[in-house]
């Protein structure tokens, strides 16, 4: 079912026109001033209108991202390789989702220190989901806001974040083979009464029956 593969590609889409977009108005409006130096993501979208957009970008991205880590664990269970790894990345990219929404519902300019642990958790975290070129973008914009060079540190920021869109869109290509069976119900022959019931899957691989007495 080919349909699954449009989810990250969604999402990688999605994303990417959303910060754009909340860039664009918090340049437009004033919000932002070029001339200063770069803007931080989270400072675009500090003030009103576009940090009503930036919110609701974080959260239907939020969603998105979590939905991408479920079908990928289920994906990598059911080829077998279901271990410590797997079930590691799986609570990574539930609390890298989390980190999303919490950037997007608290802004730097109302509860900075929230807003930071949602960067936090999303960043770093992120980061341990997808160890690749993010490692060193996640690095080189720290030491640089450290050493007083944010409008670099910013372009480290913006880079990290496509990179990110980009990997999650990657997993298109691994989606693209999944199945999808619905949830059933099979009736009991009379001698039988016992009722099985089929489990969801959202990924659709081949899972056991759970047998309900």
């Amino acid at each position: 079912m080919w349909l699954w593969a449009l989810l990250p590609i969604c999402q990688a889409v999605f994303g990417t026109l959303g910060i754009w977009t909340v860039f664009a108005v918090s340049v437009s409006n004033g919000s932002v001033n070029l001339t200063e130096g770069f803007p931080y993501i989270s400072e675009c979208g500090s003030y009103n209108p576009q940090s009503c957009l930036f919110s609701q970008m974080c959260n239907i991205c939020s969603v998105l991202a979590l939905w991408i880590v479920i079908i990928r664990f289920q994906q990598v269970k059911d080829f077998g390789n279901h271990g410590k790894a797997n079930i590691a990345g799986i609570i990574l990219g539930f609390i890298s989702s989390v980190g999303i929404s919490i950037i997007g519902n608290f802004q730097q300019s109302v509860v900075k220190s929230i807003h930071l642990l949602g960067a936090f958790l999303a960043f770093f975290l992120g980061l341990a989901y997808f160890w690749v070129l993010c490692t060193l973008l996640v690095v080189l914009m720290v030491v640089l806001h450290n050493t007083g060079s944010p409008s670099a540190a910013a372009v480290c920021e913006w880079v990290l974040v496509m990179l990110f869109f980009g990997l999650f869109g990657l997993f298109a290509a691994e989606f693209r083979h999944i199945d999808c069976h619905h949830l059933t119900i099979q009736k009991p022959s009379l001698g039988n009464a016992s009722v099985v019931v089929n489990s969801f899957v959202v990924d659709a691989f081949h899972t056991e029956n759970t047998q309900v007495q």
